[in-house]
């Protein structure tokens, strides 16, 4: 056989080695998926918009931590469902955008009068936060992904850490953060010290969610970047990880993650905009639920309409 056809063969070879790892791990994937029952209908639910629309949610579950883990990850004994983060992520022929929720944000939970947010999650579970979101903003959710705080350590620490910017110290001992100003390249346990942290930010839950959609980006930017997509013995790990730590509607599919995480790193790449839903103030006080964020009802309203027709979104009212 000439060189040019050994050559030929052997590129040929490997193509078809390429394909069958990709299909492999593509079929592989779709075992590892957690699913749960988190969209449903019910009457009055919001039609679909155009585009694309997911909830995130990064819960509070303690559960499955020893006491070791509790101890270093800054956590307390908490067995409730709580979420410390909840975000709306769009993309269509419009942004992609990354919307965040305060979990403080004052809205009504169905059934359960008006309360913070995240508290729907503690009554109801993920069906009752996503009706609430919903119900909230107008916006029928497409997909619903969910990480929890173990998985959310493993997976940064799969990854190898993730480097995160910061213009100003963050030191929070609630949450076990000692940052000083500039750039850190965090592990598992630090990133989420870093996005836990509220309780010494003058801007509260709002400079908590900005650092929250900081992260997600850091981790999407890792996970797609070609140190980890070329190298199977890096992209497997990373991918095991990841499907360990997240929990999706039933819907969800392994091409619907690829695509979420595209678009996330779209927006850590500048191609896209993460925001926060317009709110009128922080710290007013409700009976029952203490301080909370209220939203701005007409730049919210804004923002969800213009979501919902895979418009380009306000670049006022939105930070």
């Amino acid at each position: 056989m000439s060189w040019p056809k050994r050559i030929l063969v052997s590129v040929l070879a490997l193509v078809v080695l390429f394909i069958a790892f990709v299909a492999g791990l593509y079929l592989w994937a779709g075992t590892q998926t957690h699913t749960v029952a988190a969209l449903a209908g019910y009457a009055g639910r919001p039609a679909a918009g155009k585009g694309t629309d997911w909830l995130l949610v990064g819960s509070d579950s303690r559960a499955h931590l020893t006491a070791r883990q509790r101890r270093e990850l800054h956590v307390g004994n908490d067995k409730g469902l709580n979420t410390d983060t909840v975000m709306m992520l769009h993309y269509g022929d419009s942004g992609p955008y990354l919307v965040s929720l305060p979990r403080d944000s004052y809205v009504p939970i169905p059934g359960h009068g008006t309360n913070k947010i995240n508290a729907a999650y503690a009554l109801g579970g993920p069906k009752l936060l996503t009706r609430t979101v919903e119900q909230a903003t107008g916006l029928r959710m497409g997909h619903y992904a969910e990480v929890n705080f173990l998985g959310f350590v493993d997976l940064v620490n799969t990854l190898g850490g993730v480097r995160l910017c910061l213009p100003e110290p963050l030191r929070d001992e609630r949450s076990g953060a000692d940052f000083g100003r500039g750039c850190h390249d965090m592990n598992g346990t630090q990133a989420l010290a870093y996005v836990r942290a509220r309780y010494r930010d003058p801007r509260g839950d709002l400079g908590r969610v900005e650092r929250q959609q900081r992260f997600l980006g850091a981790v999407a930017d890792r996970t797609l970047g070609a140190s980890v997509l070329l190298n199977p013995f890096r992209l497997v790990p990373v991918v095991d990880a990841g499907l360990s730590a997240l929990t999706v509607d039933e819907g969800t599919g392994v091409w619907d993650l690829g695509r979420m995480g595209w678009s996330m790193k779209r927006i850590a790449d500048g191609g896209g905009r993460s925001v926060t839903v317009p709110v009128a103030g922080s710290g007013q006080e409700r009976p029952g639920a203490g301080d909370v964020l209220v939203w701005d009802e007409a730049g919210a309203r804004r923002l969800f309409d213009a979501l919902r027709a895979d418009r380009p979104i306000p670049t006022s009212g939105t930070n």
